[in-house]
């Protein structure tokens, strides 16, 4: 059938529109959580009187840097949150979670995630992957996980270890990274952050929020944890955003942070906009919008996918706490023919056909669709996946349904041809 100018299977179509109808519901919440953060934000902007001068280029040192300083500020209200650092200098989810570790953790602390083992960068960063003299083991940090169980805390476990010895900081990864376990929920986060408040007050609890931010109606800071950080080539880009990392929670501890991200003493004084402030401001203005957009796009994706006989997670009924999907795939075959065909779907480059390579800070070779303005970002249609046993695809991103929509049909015309 010509599909507004696509050649797509009729039986394709036909299913996408009987799919559609089934998610209308399931749509609707979606559009009512983007009204409650729009508002959030909407609410920060005016009560913090953001302004055209406020979006002014400054370089150099940036002592004088206003529109940044608001910009943490508007930030630190939307998160419930003591303090910001939200900077086109922080460049990926990685080096916030990085920033934050070196910045908090010191000779002889203990850290522990209690959501498993960590994701691929992340275990670099610590040490027990990769060959750097500059992890978290290096200089004399110890790390000790705990998993968990049925998709939820162990919190008996938890609570056990906490009551051995003193623990520096706890670490939550919101998202499943590579893994196959599901996401975590608000709710499951505020039940642990009480249990492990209620053994130690003073431990910190940290939140990696990537992929996760304005998919529900609270954020971590409001379920009782002290530090969150995320990228800002993820949900709070709006598509828009070139570069940056966010890091919101207490005071002291987000200023312990901006020390190791500039200099002692220094801390969130340094630091030039670069001219990226309109764009940040921007970005996190769409954000709302193009996160019910990608949600959309990753439930309509769950339920073609599922009706046409792949292994989806999760499924279309899910509730979900972030706004990626997975599908295993069973092949490297597979995995590289579905990217490629996800890549055709896409704005960008979508006559390049993705092959496995090596990335920095990852094991295995990856293979990865993303056909973006902005390169690496994940609020784009896109996906990625490592060549390794279950060969499963990670699927993230439209910035509007429609864009998302048409992708993952002229994709999953492509895919299902190849495998």
């Amino acid at each position: 059938m010509n599909y507004y100018g696509y050649e797509i299977d009729d039986k394709l179509i036909a299913l996408s529109k009987e799919v559609e109808k089934e998610l209308q519901p399931i749509f609707e919440k979606y559009d009512e959580n983007a009204l409650l953060c729009s508002a959030k934000v909407l609410k920060a902007f005016q009560d913090n009187k953001l302004s055209a001068i406020d979006f002014a280029e400054v370089t150099g040192y940036g002592y004088t840097d206003s529109g940044r300083d608001k910009l943490e500020r508007v930030y630190s209200q939307i998160f419930k949150a003591e303090d910001a650092l939200v900077r086109p200098q922080i460049m990926s989810g990685t080096h916030a979670i990085a920033l934050t570790f070196f910045g908090l953790l010191k000779y002889g602390d203990t850290m522990i995630s209690i959501t498993g083992e960590p994701y691929d960068s992340m275990c670099s960063i610590i040490g027990i992957e990769g060959n750097s003299n500059n992890s978290l083991l290096k200089h004399g940090v110890k790390f000790e996980q705990i998993d968990l169980v049925d998709n939820d805390f162990d919190i008996p476990a938890i609570t056990k270890r906490l009551k051995q010895s003193k623990v520096r900081l706890v670490e939550i990864q919101r998202s499943r990274g590579y893994s196959n376990r599901k996401s975590l929920t608000i709710d499951k986060i505020e039940k642990v952050c009480k249990a492990i408040k209620e053994v130690d007050k003073d431990v910190i609890i940290m939140v990696d929020n990537c992929y996760g931010d304005f998919v529900e109606d609270r954020e971590p800071i409001e379920a009782g944890a002290d530090i969150v950080v995320a990228s800002l080539l993820k949900n709070l880009s709006g598509g828009i955003t070139k570069t940056g990392g966010y890091i919101v929670g207490r005071k002291d501890l987000v200023w312990e942070v901006s020390e190791n991200y500039s200099a002692p003493c220094i801390g969130k004084d340094i630091g030039a906009n670069l001219n990226q402030l309109i764009d940040m401001f921007r970005g996190l203005y769409r954000a709302p919008s193009v996160v019910a957009s990608s949600l959309k796009s990753m439930t309509f994706a769950s339920r073609m996918l599922e009706k046409l006989g792949f292994d989806v997670d999760p499924h279309f009924d899910e509730k979900r706490s972030d706004i990626v999907q997975t599908v295993k795939l069973g092949s490297a075959k597979n995995l590289v023919s579905f990217c490629q065909g996800i890549q055709e779907g896409t704005a960008v480059d979508s006559f390049v056909k993705p092959i496995p390579y090596s990335t920095p800070g990852y094991p295995h070779e990856e293979v990865m669709a993303s056909g973006s303005f902005t390169s690496g970002s994940t609020i784009e249609l896109s996906c990625d996946g490592p060549l390794m046993e279950p060969f499963s695809v990670y699927m993230q991103g439209g910035v509007t349904y429609e864009y998302g929509k048409l992708g993952i049909l002229i994709g999953l015309n492509k895919i299902l041809k190849n495998i």
